[in-house]
């Protein structure tokens, strides 16, 4: 389990200017967005809810540098269409899928951030044949362990509490307060979150963008917690490269879950960037290119074998697949064995 690079290599290569530019595609009537740059291997980026392309604006130039790198907004986000549609994981998968096959890609490298770890892990599942490497960000869908705001969000009258953000006066309101408790929490993980937050809520206010959020979010949280969960699948991505990238400060996403995951997923690797919150590629953008490329040079891309996917599947998870240490086995386990089961 790599937790702190000791040493950071120069990077020697010439820096030249990418510069992300924004293209639409309408598939199935709606709109989608999509900020593409660079050339070379492919690499998708998924964003998190209520996000958009434009989070990864730190790490984008720098990776389309050897990588074509590709980030869409998902359906109801950003300036993608925002329909009253379907909203879940496996939609948002099947999204990513065609907006692949319209673009005339055959197989990338996937990143997810948040809830696009929960979609990036649900394409690799739906879809293994375009998969090449995995690459989860302080993801979702690990186990029902999430914020207690989400769940709060999630609840009935979460939407109607959106729609305040439309009266006048709150939401500066918000981010005056917000910027207040930054400065009061500093350096801590919330106190790193609190700009993402309030950039995020900025979107909100305008009705499709609130009511998509709100879809989205009741699609994989309640108020018990995250409703879709992938413990029960991790053994599937045994032949697939996958690399963890959490902040040990996450104040959504419990690091808890990145070495659950780790421990859950057969040959997986574990970076965890110190003093850095949910958005470790804003932390460290430095750092965070530097793992990813790392992992794509040091790592074969996965080559689907439907027979050994069958045999993964007539086999099932193994207790022996679960490594790491036994106060993390056991909590895999425990979870496993209650309600941390997909329903997808």
């Amino acid at each position: 389990m790599g937790l702190e690079m000791t040493q950071r290599k120069p990077n020697l290569q010439p820096v030249r200017e990418v510069t992300p530019t924004l293209h639409f595609r309408t598939i199935h009537g709606y709109r989608r967005a999509f900020r593409v740059a660079g050339s070379g291997p492919t690499l998708l980026l998924i964003h998190g809810i209520g996000d958009n392309s434009t989070t990864w604006h730190s790490v984008h130039s720098k990776l389309a540098q050897r990588f074509t790198v590709i980030a869409p907004d998902l359906l109801g986000h950003g300036q993608s269409d925002k329909p009253r549609a379907d909203y879940s994981v496996a939609a948002y998968a099947n999204g990513m899928r065609d907006l692949l096959s319209v673009l005339d890609i055959d197989a990338v490298t996937v990143v997810g951030h948040s809830l696009g770890g929960g979609v990036a892990m649900q394409f690799a599942y739906q879809f293994p044949q375009l998969v090449q490497r995995l690459i989860l960000v302080g993801a979702g869908g690990v186990t029902k362990d999430v914020n207690v705001a989400l769940r709060l969000a999630s609840l009935p009258l979460g939407g109607e509490a959106l729609a305040l953000l439309r009266l006048p006066m709150v939401l500066p309101a918000l981010q005056v307060a917000g910027r207040a408790l930054g400065s009061v929490f500093g350096s801590t993980g919330l106190g790193r979150d609190l700009p993402d937050a309030l950039r995020i809520l900025t979107d909100l206010p305008e009705p499709t963008a609130s009511s998509a959020f709100t879809r989205t979010l009741r699609s994989v949280v309640d108020w018990r917690g995250q409703v879709v969960t992938m413990l029960d699948r991790c053994y599937l991505t045994e032949s697939v490269p996958v690399q963890l990238i959490w902040g040990d400060q996450d104040a959504v996403i419990p690091v808890s879950h990145a070495r659950m995951a780790h421990a859950a997923m057969p040959g997986s690797q574990l970076e965890i960037f110190a003093r850095s919150g949910h958005f470790p590629f804003h932390d460290d953008p430095d750092r965070f290119v530097e793992v990813v490329e790392k992992f794509i040079d040091s790592t074969a891309p996965a080559e689907y074998d439907q027979g050994a996917l069958r045999q993964l599947l007539r086999s099932g998870l193994s207790e022996r697949s679960v490594t790491g240490s036994l106060d993390t086995r056991v909590a895999v386990l425990d979870a496993m064995g209650t309600d941390e089961r997909s329903a997808t």
